[in-house]
């Protein structure tokens, strides 16, 4: 029988990649790991040994704790969780359930190491419009919550990588960048194991605004005109980043949700009454 402070795969799956989401803590022993080297999406490793060290991080949030099948190391985490005040739930069978259920795991060995800070260190060219936006969203909310970005003056972005210890993106010459006819944003998508069908029509959307191809999906001209006008309306790069995470969250929402749902003005127009005042 589930307990009542569990969270099924499917419900999680359904939260993953929205602002809702939970922290999702990955506490399998070394062995389990070592067996299956990939995380949930947004999964942050953590030890279950020193939760006590790690738990103030995550006072006011809610967590989701995983282990392998949802027993004794994800139960003991999260009651040690509460019992410092922190809304946690286990996932509901582990780690083997949600594969069971066919969901995707994101493969460690395409993630940048973490900074002993805390989260992977991304930089890019400065002025984003496109990937430069698509991209930290896909990876805040789908690869590291906790990821930091920088955003420099083009012929610094390599320097800038080697002196402080940053993973380096759309720029040519780099892993994570244009690859044929993908861009950036698309590469990310693939190499992360994130083969949803709404994040692969959010990818052509972004890949048809940033390559100008525009007959790749109808809705990639409004994002490019949306993103040339979000360049223009700050010039601070990260306070641009906050205001196109919102942007990128409602694109996935409709591409998850609402595809298929029309609107029109005739629609929502209230019926007139005839003479007779009957409707």
């Amino acid at each position: 029988m589930a307990s009542y402070n569990a969270i099924s795969p499917e419900k999680l799956a359904r939260l993953i990649g929205t602002p809702k989401a939970p922290v999702i803590v990955d506490v399998r022993d070394d062995d389990d790991f070592d067996a299956t080297p990939s995380l949930i999406p947004s999964a942050i490793r953590r030890g279950h040994a020193d939760v006590d060290d790690w738990a103030p991080k995550y006072r006011g949030r809610w967590v989701v704790v995983a282990c392998q099948k949802g027993l004794k190391l994800s139960e003991g985490v999260a009651a040690l969780l509460r019992s410092a005040g922190i809304q946690a739930e286990i996932l509901e069978g582990g780690v083997v359930a949600w594969q069971e259920a066919a969901l995707p795991l994101v493969p460690v060995a395409s993630l940048p190491q973490r900074k002993a800070t805390g989260g992977t260190l991304w930089v890019t060219r400065s002025r984003p419009k496109i990937d430069r936006i698509a991209c930290p969203w896909l990876i805040r909310r789908f690869v590291d919550p906790e990821a930091r970005f920088l955003y420099v003056s083009p012929p610094e972005v390599t320097a800038v990588a080697e002196r402080f210890g940053a993973t380096p993106f759309d720029i040519e010459g780099v892993h994570w960048s244009h690859r044929g006819e993908l861009c950036t944003f698309d590469v990310m998508v693939q190499a992360f194991g994130l083969a949803l069908p709404p994040l692969e029509h959010v990818a052509r959307i972004v890949r048809g605004a940033d390559t100008n191809r525009p007959d790749l999906e109808p809705q990639a001209a409004g994002l490019l005109a949306v993103s040339l006008g979000l360049s223009r309306m700050y010039a601070d790069d990260l306070e641009q980043l906050e205001a196109g995470m919102l942007v990128y969250d409602a694109l996935y929402r409709w591409a998850r949700d609402a595809v298929d749902e029309k609107h029109d003005w005739v629609s929502h127009t209230p019926r007139r009454k005839d003479a007779g005042g009957r409707g």
